[in-house]
């Protein structure tokens, strides 16, 4: 049965959302129906469908009593809009039902598991949170919470943990049956650790093991875990809070945190490489799932809590999910590819090849806001160039740069004129592979949104734009001499968009 706070939020969503035009929305990145969209949720196959759930505040752009909204997709890219699944509308999660994820159950129904939060006053007088993991059960669009609820809480901490931080259960059915779900938590140190637990029916559950933990070494809490096995090895994602910086390799603030190894039932996960995932401006919370053809596929929150406050005014809707990740590990490396649904989406080709470039130069038909577009650059001879950039989203008074050092081997996003609002961090240096100068851009532009793969997917930088849409001119800039190959498609997502072919 639908409780009067969720069906407010319906129809909430109802009434507001048909309201905002497509063009106010990026052409295939997922938005929220209306008002705040942060992490993603529940990210997973349901009926032969992918659905999306997300962090949601229906009545307004800021952060609020968290709901769960719910999209669900056929290829990844083109979004159907269904009414939000939860609301905060019982005492355990009175103030937010947060993150958390999703699974099909054996007699066709799905099953979230999400993170219920209680708010009281401690003993000193402070307000502070109760997290405790809940679930509900639903036929992907009604879903009724469990009366079990909560089904893990502070007594199925191990020794040290917090009730405080203890939240985001990934959740999957293992190969015998068994369900599984990590959650993050705080031990008594202060920093991260991920937790996980078994079930057989997803209902009763069972702590299992600390999988690994921070020891105030990558931030502090670790939130929004996932764990999966990927090409012959073990994957731990997190989100850790408070990060200081570490070279090029983390930056500081909310990070994201890729711990690869091997993991048994003996002796556990074995911690062998660790790395960052996202090497841009904007990226939080990625999760994963399993696509029924045996591709990993990762989503995050397109976004940085350190700059939600740079949004534009008047804006009817905030956040968005990055573009849908295949992932892989190539010489010891998290590799990230866009999914391979959006070359069905490519038309209109223009194609120019060994373009020599000194200074700035455009090319005839490379220009565009919502676009699949890679540059490979080359030196001409060895150290022929100290710099190349390629600017995109330009005008007169805007423009995204992304600028590569071949004798640093440093790549660096750059959105100080890309029309935020606030003097916040708009740049970011990391190292990529050293090649003899030479480097492959693929850049995928939206509307709102610049993502950069570097190399095949050797490294991947997210950030939000909010450059206005006719600033659509691309340029090519290099200190001394490159020869370039551009390759550039629109991406078009009209009724026939996907189902012609590709361009």
């Amino acid at each position: 049965m639908t409780s009067e706070t969720l069906q407010k939020a319906r129809d909430f969503e109802t009434r507001y959302g048909p309201h905002i035009p497509d063009g106010e929305r990026p052409a295939f990145h997922a938005t929220p129906t209306i008002g705040w969209m942060n992490d993603p949720n529940g990210f997973s196959f349901y009926r032969g469908e992918c659905h999306l759930f997300y962090q949601y505040h229906p009545y307004s752009n800021e952060w609020g009593p968290m709901h769960w909204g719910h999209l669900k997709t056929k290829d990844f890219l083109r979004w159907e809009r269904l009414p939000a699944a939860l609301a905060p509308d019982e005492e355990y999660d009175a103030s937010g039902c947060f993150s958390g994820g999703a699974v099909e159950l054996p007699d066709g129904r799905q099953l979230l598991m999400y993170t219920g939060v209680q708010r009281h006053h401690n003993a000193e007088g402070f307000l502070e949170d109760v997290q405790t993991q809940c679930v509900a059960i639903g036929d992907g669009v009604d879903y009724e919470k469990s009366t079990l609820n909560p089904v893990l809480d502070r007594k199925d901490l191990p020794q040290g943990g917090s009730a405080i931080d203890f939240r985001d259960p990934k959740v999957w059915r293992g190969e015998d049956g068994t369900y599984y779900a990590v959650a993050g938590n705080r031990t008594e140190d202060g920093s991260g650790a991920i937790l996980m637990y078994q079930s057989t029916d997803g209902l009763k559950w069972e702590f299992v093991r600390t999988l690994d933990r921070c020891n105030n070494q990558y931030g502090r809490m670790w939130e929004c875990p996932d764990f999966f096995p990927l090409d012959g090895m073990q994957v731990l994602i997190t989100s850790p809070q408070d990060m200081k910086p570490i070279g090029l390799e983390f930056h500081a603030g909310n990070g994201t945190l890729c711990l690869m190894g091997r993991y048994g039932p003996e002796a556990g996960f074995v911690r062998e490489q660790v790395q960052a995932i996202d090497y841009g401006l904007d990226f939080y919370a990625p999760q994963t799932l399993e696509a029924p053809d045996g591709r990993r596929i990762m989503i995050a929150w397109m976004q940085n809590w350190d700059t939600v406050g740079g949004k534009p005014s008047h804006c009817r809707w905030f956040g968005q999910m990055t573009l849908p990740r295949e992932l892989s590990i190539e010489n010891g490396r998290l590799y990230q590819r866009p999914v391979r649904e959006l070359e069905a989406y490519r038309r209109n080709p223009v194609i120019h090849h060994h373009i020599l470039v000194s200074g700035e130069a455009n090319l005839p038909g490379i220009q565009g806001r919502v676009l699949d577009m890679t540059v490979t650059v080359r030196p001409v001879g060895h150290g022929s160039y100290r710099w190349f950039r390629l600017h995109v989203a330009k005008d007169g008074r805007h423009d995204t740069i992304i600028r590569y050092k071949p004798e640093e081997s440093i790549l660096k996003l750059d959105r100080c004129r890309s029309g935020l609002p606030r003097d916040i961090v708009h740049t970011r240096s990391f190292l990529v592979r050293p090649n003899g100068g030479e480097i492959k851009l693929r850049v995928v532009l939206d509307r709102f949104s610049v993502e950069v793969f570097v190399n095949d997917g050797e490294k991947a930088a997210s950030a939000v734009i909010y450059t206005p849409q006719a600033a659509d001119a691309i340029t090519f800039e290099a200190d001394g001499q490159v020869l370039i190959d551009v390759e550039k498609y629109d991406l078009i997502f009209d009724e026939n968009g996907g189902e012609t072919g590709r361009g």
